[in-house]
C-alpha cells in the first residue's frame, strides 16, 4: 500500500502529465523508468528527477521489447501516458497518415505496452495498469475525431482488459483528465487561456499526487475508472 520500491514505467514522461507523475512516484519511492521518443528533454527530465529513462517510440513494438528488458525481470505499475494530438483538424481535413499516425500513438501503443505487461503480471500474479484516456473519449467535438476514436479505444479496451487480468490479481484502471497544464495544449492549439483560467487547469504534480493514491490503494481494490477535471472547464451537455 505504498510506492516504496516499486517498479514503474511511465510512457511520455519527459513532460506534462507524465513527468509530475514520475516526480511525485519518485519521491515516494518508487524505482521509476521513463520513456519517450526525444532525447534531449527525456535526458533532462531523467537528471531533474533523478530517474532512469530510455528512448524509445511507443508505436514499434521492438521499442517495447527494449523498455521491458531495461526495466527487468519485475513490473509494479504500467502507466501508459503517451499521446499526441498530431493534427486537430476537420476529419476531410486531416491526411491518411495524420490519421494513422494519431491512431498508432495514442491507442496502438497502449496495447502493445498492455499485452507485454500483462504477460509479465500474470506470471507474478500481481500489478497495476494505468491507461491515460481523455474527456474526448466521452463526447464529440469538431475537429477531434480521430482523437476521438483512440481514447474511446483506450477507455474500452481498459475495460475489457480488466475483466482479462482480474482473475489474475492484476488491475487496470483507465484515468480520463481534461484540460491540463500541459504542452498538449499549445499542441491542440487549445492555449488561449486568460490568467485566472490557467491557474485553475490540472497540474502536472497534481495528477503525479491523483496517481500515487491509485498506486498506494489496496491491492485488494480497483478503480476501473477515474475521470478528473477543472470546475473551470464547462461542458454542456454534460
Amino acid at each position: 500500500m505504498d510506492c516504496n520500491s516499486k517498479k514503474i514505467i511511465i510512457t511520455g514522461g519527459s513532460s506534462g502529465y507524465g513527468y509530475g507523475m514520475a516526480k511525485v512516484l519518485q519521491q515516494r519511492g518508487a524505482d521509476v523508468l521513463i520513456v519517450g521518443r526525444r532525447l534531449q528533454p527525456l535526458q533532462q527530465a531523467a537528471e531533474q528527477l533523478g530517474v532512469a529513462f530510455i528512448q524509445a517510440d511507443v508505436c514499434i513494438p521492438d521499442d517495447w521489447d527494449r523498455i521491458f528488458a531495461a526495466n527487468g525481470s519485475r513490473l509494479d505499475v504500467l502507466i501508459n501516458n503517451a499521446g499526441a494530438a498530431v493534427h486537430i483538424a476537420p476529419l476531410a481535413e486531416s491526411s491518411d497518415d495524420e490519421i494513422i499516425s494519431s491512431i498508432n500513438t495514442n491507442l496502438t501503443g497502449v496495447l502493445l505496452g498492455c499485452r507485454r505487461a500483462a504477460q509479465v503480471m500474470i506470471k507474478q500474479q500481481s500489478g497495476l495498469i494505468i491507461n491515460v484516456s481523455s474527456v474526448c473519449a466521452h463526447y464529440g467535438w469538431p475537429g477531434w475525431t480521430t482523437y476521438t476514436a483512440a481514447k474511446a479505444g483506450v477507455d474500452r479496451l481498459s475495460r475489457a482488459l480488466y475483466t482479462e487480468l482480474r482473475p489474475h490479481k492484476v488491475r487496470v484502471t483507465v484515468l480520463t483528465p481534461s484540460w491540463g497544464a500541459t504542452e498538449f495544449l499549445k499542441a491542440a492549439e487549445l492555449s488561449d487561456f486568460d490568467q485566472e483560467t490557467q491557474q485553475q487547469l490540472m497540474t502536472g504534480e497534481q495528477m503525479g499526487d491523483l496517481v500515487a493514491g491509485i498506486c498506494e490503494s489496496p491491492d485488494h481494490l480497483c478503480f476501473p475508472e477515474i475521470m478528473v477535471q477543472p470546475v473551470v472547464q464547462e461542458i454542456i451537455p454534460f
